[in-house]
């Protein structure tokens, strides 16, 4: 779009109507994401763009429409850049160390193995059920669909399996 066709969806904006602000809008977000992605990182283009955007929407009555848009708009864009910039520059990122501390995962791994063979001690079809309602988030209805069991017989395993695997439990705990 040219600078006058800019002009003329500002001007008709500033009278109230809302479709040729909307396309302009539309129009500028393209714009500014071509200008910042030239002179900030991936990582804040979106944010510069959104406050860009609200800057203009927030001055739009300072618009003189006798005067040429694009550098009232440009303007605004390059202000928003600057601040981006200072704003970076106050939370600059730290360099991270050559060995970076990790959590152990060690016990989460014990607690699925060992959850895995207690499943393993029950009938495939209640296990089945008990890993797609219990441990994946399904819902009866889906983990009938997907297993062909009918919907009691989902809940008739979950409630058995259940039962059976705090049998295994207590044994273990009884035998240790």
């Amino acid at each position: 779009m040219t600078d006058a066709d800019w002009r003329a969806l500002m001007v008709a904006a500033q009278s109230g109507e809302a479709a040729p602000y909307r396309r302009l809008l539309a129009e500028l977000d393209r714009w500014l994401h071509r200008y910042y992605a030239r002179r900030l990182p991936p990582a804040v283009v979106d944010d510069a763009v959104q406050d860009a955007l609200l800057a203009i929407h927030e001055k739009r009555h300072t618009y003189d429409p006798g005067k040429p848009f694009e550098p009232w708009v440009a303007a605004i864009a390059r202000y928003k850049w600057i601040d981006r910039l200072r704003a970076m520059k106050v939370h600059a990122t730290d360099a991270l160390d050559e060995e970076i501390a990790v959590a152990d995962h060690g016990d989460a791994v014990t607690s699925a193995r060992s959850l895995e063979r207690l499943l393993d001690g029950l009938k495939p079809a209640q296990a089945d059920v008990i890993r797609l309602v219990k441990l994946q988030g399904l819902s009866v209805e889906e983990a009938s669909a997907r297993t062909g069991q009918t919907i009691s017989l989902v809940k008739v395993n979950i409630h058995r399996g259940l039962g059976r695997l705090t049998t295994l439990v207590r044994r273990q705990t009884d035998g240790d």
